[in-house]
């Protein structure tokens, strides 16, 4: 999920520099999002794991 968000901050920089700012803005604001959820998702993990706990081994 984070190389979506890497290829979206690369797609922002290239179109940043050549000048595209409409297609350079909305490709840092769907990377944002990919992040957010991205974070999201891993923090509900840690605390699903956390509470789960080790199991037998």
């Amino acid at each position: 999920m984070l190389s979506w968000v890497v290829t979206f901050l690369v797609v922002a920089l290239i179109a940043g520099i050549l000048g595209f700012g409409g297609i350079a803005g909305a490709s840092v604001e769907i990377a944002k999002t990919i992040f957010f959820i991205a974070i999201i998702l891993f923090l509900v993990s840690a605390v699903v794991g956390l509470v789960r706990g080790r199991g037998q081994v």
